[in-house]
């Protein structure tokens, strides 16, 4: 429909909407294709209830603590060990573990050398994760 000639010599145009519908359907298209996703929201952890008596002594069975005492003396889970053994010993337990975390705890009057030597060890040993256990964080605060 290009345009329509009136009569008597006077013109007469029509608009042309053919051209205008194919736009408007390409644009349709365009934004049915760009749709965008639907949104996410975060991602959350749930608080779960107190593990019972028994889940807690498993708990504590699987948490590995390295106390350095005041005279460089050092102890696994509170059993006496030396520095040679101490690296071998954690290799053994982590062998077969998953989570490969263990605690430092170090008396107030040890001093640092000997707690970076332990944190040194574990990590040698194949301890990715290694957390430091103050008195704060004993007494709950």
């Amino acid at each position: 429909m290009g345009m329509a000639v009136g009569h008597h010599g006077t013109s007469m145009s029509e608009p042309n909407i053919v051209p205008l519908i194919d736009v408007l359907l390409v644009l349709i298209i365009i934004f049915m294709a760009i749709t965008p996703t639907t949104p996410t929201g975060m991602d959350t952890l749930v608080p779960q209830p107190p593990p019972k008596k028994q889940q807690q002594q498993d708990l504590n069975n699987k948490t590995v603590v390295v106390v350095v005492s005041a005279d460089g003396k050092v102890m696994i889970n509170q059993t006496p060990t030396t520095w040679n053994d101490l690296g071998p010993q954690l290799s053994d337990i982590f062998k077969i573990r998953a989570d490969k975390t263990a605690f430092v705890k170090g008396d107030d009057d040890a001093e640092f050398t000997y707690v970076a030597r332990a944190i040194d060890i574990m990590r040698g040993s194949g301890i990715t994760n290694v957390g430091l256990i103050t008195a704060k964080m004993e007494a709950g605060q």
